[in-house]
């Protein structure tokens, strides 16, 4: 049992009395419940309805009244809540899961008003002689009367309005008892169900990021708007209920004769309402001794945890909460860390402080069945949200609009965290394939937005949520690494101390962390072109990110805003007209000798640096281990010195270099600024590159490729390419493995395993295919015991689902049903969309939308495996458009992204007739795009940028492939 706090028996006895009442109001509100339910919850009032309490009035039209607005008025400002909830974990007689429940408010008044704007959604408030609320005065206060309220649907607020106004510097209390239902939508209060041993079990629990708390309770709902919770929860026997802070010793209570458990919690440090959590499960968990400085328990699924699928997560959560404690220089907020894994969960996990919720992927792993790759998601994601912990939960952006202050920085140094826990891994390196170069892609979009604006751009719910995507959290990690090495991450750690230790329990802005961390830069004695707020201003304030091209020659160094589509119309202004201070740094080789420069600041779109003529040096590679956020253009002569140097002796060049100069070739090709077969060129040497950051790139890139010419005459040179490039690798791998009977030991080496493999297979490499059928027929021969590799299952299901039929296709789908170790899962999960058959993949469509078939939380995903498919691109993409609808209704409350879907589905646009059915898409779904609004854009942008290159490279591509294969062809 985990560590208790006693409470005294005469606190208990008063809690009892206490509950007792509560529970007399939450059952009559639950049987009121199943006659309103037909009823919409929040239908908006009437004057009439809106007038129907002591006095009579009416809504002027103009001007908009307060609760017209999205943003709360800066009248009141919470001070502490009380919050009973019964959640029922069966459904009624109308085949409902409902909770019912009662909330506490206290407030201060800041300045003077006759109103109470609080947010309420979704919930069914009970009534007081006529109205939705009580009010009382505490302290001493004397509360006004009320003289009606109301549900403003739009704006999601239960509107109070008094008679008299509240006085300033006077504390009030707001009394609210409600119903609502228990929906399995993955927002606010929601269900999870799962089977153990056959039998069905619910899980009550919550995800309030970004606008959803006030689907569980009325409560003011903005992230500045921080206050202490103070929580209960009535739950069945043989459940735990968990939250925030620790609880007390649970009370048995009785209930017309139904025996259940009352269990109460410490109050929360201040705190916003969207890291409030509560769960109610029979889950079991393993923790730290009870004596601990701070207990740490993994909870999941009993037969999970009976299997030590927590056991990892445990170990790695002590090392990483040790490492913030130093890198911040400030020890944990918390008495404990719960962390729990959950069946249905829309993120990957959400950093409730004190309560961190996951997907079971993202906590779970399993030796011998989970992969390299889940263990490495499992430390990445812990490290995540520990970072939280203190940059976010105990110091918190004022509003959504600085959303990437806390993801970009969490994402960021999430990677130094799982570097400390796993130091074999090279995490500090990996962060440029997992996060930079993906976003770059994105970023070079005309379409794309800023880190930052204006706090009145982003108002209403869905322009919040439309936040959430890699701009915020990749390019936000990529500025911040990119500052912390030229400030250096000593300097950077210690800004962020300070920064902590000021703001601790309150809200600040991102010119907040820049004062601090030029405060840091000050006493280190740095010198810098600019502050560290003038140099950061450009690259958060503006959308995008230069492309800086050096003449080695003339010493000629120049920069400019790089878009993928050249064509493109950038009609968001910019105060600094796209451009940039650029830390500038590079490495010059001639014979044995090797120069590292110190960093040079671009200042202005063009410059001369004679330290950059090459002179007697033999190549010139800029911006070392990419650590500024930026992509390198050179003259020819040097492209040609640094393909020469690749293919003669590629270990001169680092490693991550040798990637990015992968990257940045095709991505200027992409973008015209280059030759399509420059770009090719730098994949030459893979036949003698054995690492994985090289080859994972070309993969990347080369994908491109076959997206668009995957079903044109050019798609047989580039196999044979491929397989010629790849065969060297498969047969390293064939002698380091011992005839593949062993695993790499160094953990890139396990995922560059699985490159040569995968290209191999789907190349065509003899004895290839071969293998991955055989480890798959003896699995199918004998589906009790798998010996597959747990680091190649994904690419053996697939390639085996592929070159098989239904007969493989509906084993597969069997042990998918009937997997209980969710990365495993998420493999069949995806071989499943690999099979050749249309009218399985048609299939698996529909299965799509029956939740008991695919979780709504799996839903995106497998629309995107099935489009990364050629045969099951234009499937995805016909039933998507076709149910769309439905999907919307059904699906568009937070448990999909329609961004990912629209953006994965139509990777492969490439043509007149593709743009034209994406427009006609656009017309035809119009306000139902929800958070997808803003990718459609980009999305149009990419594929007229495909038209255009696709017709300008298809023959040198095609006759490059060609004069590259014609010997082995």
């Amino acid at each position: 049992m985990g560590k208790r706090f006693y409470i005294s028996i005469s606190v208990a006895v008063t809690c009892l009395v206490v509950a007792t009442g509560v529970l007399a109001i939450i059952i009559a509100l639950s049987v009121m419940y199943a006659h309103e339910r037909s009823k919409n919850l929040q239908s908006l009032p009437t004057s009439a309805e809106r007038s129907s309490t002591s006095t009579a009035s009416t809504t002027p039209s103009s001007p908009k009244g307060p609760w017209e607005y999205y943003r709360l008025p800066q009248t009141l400002s919470p001070v502490h809540y009380n919050i009973t909830l019964w959640p029922r974990l069966k459904p009624n007689a109308d085949d409902l899961y409902i909770f019912t429940g009662n909330s506490r408010v206290a407030f201060r008044c800041v300045s003077q008003t006759d109103l109470i704007l609080i947010h309420s959604n979704k919930l069914n408030l009970s009534m007081f002689d006529g109205f939705h609320a009580k009010l009382k005065g505490l302290a001493g206060a004397a509360a006004p009367t009320l003289k009606k309220t109301w549900l403003e649907v739009p704006t999601q607020y239960l509107v109070v309005h008094l008679n008299d106004p509240l006085q300033p510097g006077s504390v009030y209390e707001l009394y609210t008892e409600f119903v609502g239902e228990l929906l399995d939508d993955l927002g606010g209060f929601y269900r999870s169900e799962y089977f153990e041993d056959g039998i069905k079990k619910v899980v009550a629990t919550t995800q309030m990021q970004p606008t959803d708390a006030r689907k569980a309770f009325p409560c003011f709902d903005e992230p500045a708007m921080k206050a202490v919770f103070h929580m209960t929860l009535i739950h069945p026997q043989g459940t735990v209920a968990l939250s925030n802070a620790m609880n007390y010793d649970p009370v048995n209570i009785t209930v017309n004769g139904e025996s259940l458990i009352q269990t109460s919690f410490e109050p929360t440090e201040i705190m916003s309402t969207y890291l409030l959590a509560f769960v109610v499960c029979d889950f079991a968990y393993i923790g730290t001794n009870p004596d601990a400085d701070v207990l740490i328990r993994i909870w999941a699924r009993r037969k999970a945890t009976e299997e030590g699928q927590g056991k990892y997560a445990l170990e790695t959560t002590g090392h990483i909460l040790g490492f913030y404690k130093n890198y911040y220089n400030s020890s944990y907020p918390l008495k404990k860390s719960d962390q729990i894994a959950l069946s249905d969960f829309s993120a990957g996990a959400m950093e409730n402080w004190g309560l961190i919720t996951y997907r079971e992927t993202a906590l779970l792993y399993n030796p011998g069945v989970s992969s390299n790759g889940d263990k490495e998601w499992v430390a990445i994601v812990i490290s995540h949200e520990l970072a939280h912990m203190w940059f976010g939960n105990l110091v918190t952006m004022r509003w959504w609009n600085d959303l990437w202050l806390n993801e970009g920085f969490a994402t960021y140094v999430s990677y130094l965290g799982a570097d400390y826990a796993e130091p074999s891994w090279n995490m500090k390196d990996l962060i440029v394939l997992n996060e930079i170069t993906d976003v770059m892609a994105m970023d070079a979009s005309a379409h794309s937005h800023p880190l930052s604006t204006k706090e009145e751009e982003i108002l209403k719910p869905e322009q919040i949520n439309q936040l959430f995507d890699t701009i915020t959290y990749s390019k936000g990690a990529a500025i911040l690494r990119m500052l912390s090495d030229f400030i250096t991450e000593t300097v950077f750690s210690k800004g962020l101390h300070t920064y902590l230790e000021e703001f601790k329990y309150n809200t600040t802005s991102y010119k907040d962390l820049w004062k601090h961390l030029q405060m840091a830069v000050d006493k280190a004695g740095i010198s810098l072109p600019h502050s560290v707020e003038v140099i950061m201003n450009r690259w958060i304030l503006q959308m995008g990110f230069p492309v800086v091209t050096i003449d080695t020659q003339t010493g000629k160094i120049t920069q400019k805003h790089f878009l993928l589509d050249p064509e493109s119309v950038v009609d968001r202004p910019s105060e600094f007209n796209y451009e940039w201070f650029v830390p500038v740094t590079w490495i010059k080789t001639g014979g044995s000798e090797q120069h590292q420069s110190t960093t040079y600041w671009l200042l202005n779109k063009e410059d001369t640096n004679t330290e950059l003529v090459l002179g007697d040096a033999e190549w010139l590679v800029a911006n070392i281990n990419m650590m500024g956020f930026y992509r390198v253009n050179y003259d020819e002569g040097n492209w040609e010195r640094l393909i020469a140097k690749l293919s003669s002796s590629h270990q001169d060049i680092p490693v991550i270099n040798r990637a990015q100069i992968i990257d940045d070739a095709f991505s200027l090709a992409k973008a015209n600024i280059a030759n399509t077969t420059l770009a090719l060129r730098t994949t030459t040497f893979l036949n003698k590159e054995v690492e994985y950051m090289p080859w994972q790139t070309a993969r990347k890139n080369l994908n491109y490729f076959f997206h668009m010419f995957g079903c044109s005459e050019v798609y047989g040179p580039m196999k044979a390419y491929i397989r010629k490039q790849v065969t060297p690798l498969f047969l390293y791998y064939k002698d380091l493995t011992l005839n593949w009977t062993k695993m790499p030991d160094k953990h890139t080496d396990q995922y560059n395993q699985i490159n040569a493999i995968s290209l191999a297979c789907s190349t065509g490499v003899e004895g290839c295919r071969e293998l991955a059928s055989g480890w798959f027929k003896e699995w199918m021969n004998n589906p009790a015991v798998n010996n597959i590799n747990a680091n190649l299952k994904s690419t053996v299901y697939c390639n085996a689902i592929a070159a098989g039929g239904d007969e493989e296709w509906d084993f597969v789908w069997k042990m998918y049903k009937n997997a209980t170790i969710a990365s495993e899962a998420d493999k069949l999960m995806h071989a499943l969309s690999c099979t050749k058959e249309p009218w399985l993949l048609n299939r698996y469509l529909q299965y799509c939308l029956d939740p008991e078939k695919i979780r709504k939380q799996d839903v995106s995903f497998t629309f995107i495996y099935i489009a990364q498919n050629p045969i099951g691109q234009p499937l995805a993409w016909d039933f998507i458009r076709s149910n769309w609808d439905y999907i919307f209704n059904e699906y568009g409350r937070g448990s999909i992204s329609f961004g990912s879907i629209i953006y994965g589905l139509t990777e492969r646009f490439s043509s007149e007739f593709d743009y034209k059915q994406l427009k006609l898409f656009k017309e035809e779904v119009g306000a139902r795009l929800d958070s997808a609004a803003a990718i459609i854009e980009h999305v149009l942008e990419r594929t007229k940028a495909n038209m255009n290159w696709v017709a300008l490279n298809k023959k040198p591509l095609s006759d490059w492939l060609i004069s590259q294969t014609s010997k082995i062809l």
